[in-house]
């Protein structure tokens, strides 16, 4: 059935495309997340294994709530590994070491990357009218900056 939530077509595509690579991205960086928890190694480890495991719970949330927001406005999310590749802009890495400094380092990197292209996105949804997108969008925005915070205090 055709969605009509007063949004053009032309619009919700536009705003679905950017979503779908923020679900990209946010399925890379869940993944990220999910290899410094199970391969952090040092004296911090117990510390640093509950902290990631606190992010990527965080995350996996997150991840399902772009996908059905992708869905509320009409369109399919991606769900593919290869199709989160292809959109993504975050890179994978090889650690040389296994170190919650390089890990954190790493991640929050990746978390500052998204904050500045989440306020190009919640740009893109207003320009195209989708109110409730651009709402959505700023609480993702609030959510990776707080993490962003707390991985910044961990940085030394």
């Amino acid at each position: 059935m055709k969605t009509n939530i007063g949004l053009k077509e032309k619009d919700t595509a536009a705003v679905a495309s950017m979503l779908n690579r923020l679900l990209a991205d946010e399925n890379v960086l869940y993944i990220k997340v999910r290899n410094a928890h199970w391969n952090v190694e040092g004296p911090d480890f117990h510390a640093q294994h509950l902290f990631f495991e606190t992010i990527y719970d965080e995350l996996a949330e997150l991840i399902d709530e772009v996908a059905e927001r992708v869905r509320a406005i009409g369109h399919y999310a991606i769900g593919t590994m290869k199709e989160f590749l292809e959109v993504t802009q975050l890179t994978e890495m090889k650690y040389k070491k296994n170190d919650s400094q390089g890990f954190i380092k790493e991640l929050l990197n990746d978390f500052e990357s998204l904050i500045i292209t989440l306020r190009e996105d919640i740009k893109l949804a207003e320009d195209h009218g989708d109110s409730g997108t651009e709402d959505f969008l700023v609480g993702i925005l609030e959510k990776h900056e707080k993490t962003a915070w707390m991985l910044r205090a961990h940085v030394s």
